[in-house]
């Protein structure tokens, strides 16, 4: 099955006003950039976002952010994103924050997994409720998480936290092929997988397309059977990478 649009627009063109979304990228390594400003270009909003943080240099999912077309977003990292802090404080953002390995495993159960049990966050309000999730705009809590199921197994307490299934998802790969099977390039592979896992929808920008066979089985990091829709970046496209932090040595 050719699973290829001509653009990201068009691979795009059935999300509508309050989708959710799971969106790969950490920082700004493996950010699906294309297809975030093919949405915005698009006019969407009122989004839930499932990302690990939402953007940063004005890039990324901080496109979306800024132009106020995110309602919610599920993450475990707000970062140096004034403007994700801004909107969070303010009560115009709902946000859940959640420790960054049960965001991973949660986008990975939501491939058919409902729920699972993990110590991480029992004895807090990850656990126990009370983190705010919406502001009201004076300092107070408008909104804030429900407690959760704990259970001991062996003596020991889980807390049970349920799988996450999204409408679409957004990722970045740096190979694919027509079919869908995509490899991730070094520290962008990230959250890249996880997402494409929660996605009902799943669409992938890749750098470089292939054609069905020239992938080496043993080095694809995610069949095609989690992928819907294959968008090839021009060179320029795939080219435009940002870093965050520049650093030298002398």
């Amino acid at each position: 099955m050719d699973k290829v649009f001509a653009s990201a627009a068009e691979a795009l063109a059935d999300v509508p006003d309050g989708a959710s979304l799971a969106v790969g990228g950490f920082g700004l390594s493996g950010v699906p950039n294309v297809l975030i400003q093919a949405l915005h270009e698009r006019g969407i909003g009122g989004l839930s976002v499932v990302s690990n943080n939402c953007g940063a240099l004005e890039s990324g999912l901080a496109v979306l952010l800024a132009a106020g077309r995110i309602a919610r977003v599920t993450g475990s990292y707000i970062g140096a994103n004034k403007e994700f802090a801004r909107q969070y404080l303010s009560g115009e953002l709902e946000v859940e924050l959640i420790p960054q390995g049960t965001l991973a495993e949660r986008l990975r159960a939501g491939a058919g997994i409902p729920a699972f049990y993990t110590p991480a966050g029992v004895g807090t309000q990850v656990a126990e409720g009370g983190l705010p999730w919406r502001y009201d705009g004076s300092g107070g809590v408008a909104l804030a998480s429900p407690p959760k199921e704990v259970r001991e197994f062996d003596g020991t307490e889980y807390v049970l936290e349920r799988g996450i299934r999204t409408d679409y998802a957004l990722v970045r790969a740096a190979r694919g092929d027509r079919h869908g099977n995509l490899v991730f390039g070094k520290s962008a592979r990230n959250f890249n997988p996880l997402a494409a896992m929660a996605g009902r929808v799943t669409v992938a920008e890749v750098e470089e397309l292939v054609e069905p066979g020239a992938l080496d089985p043993d080095a694809v990091h995610l069949p095609g059977v989690f992928v819907r829709r294959v968008v090839a970046l021009t060179p320029e496209q795939a080219a435009d990478k940002r870093i965050e932090r520049r650093t030298v040595s002398g």
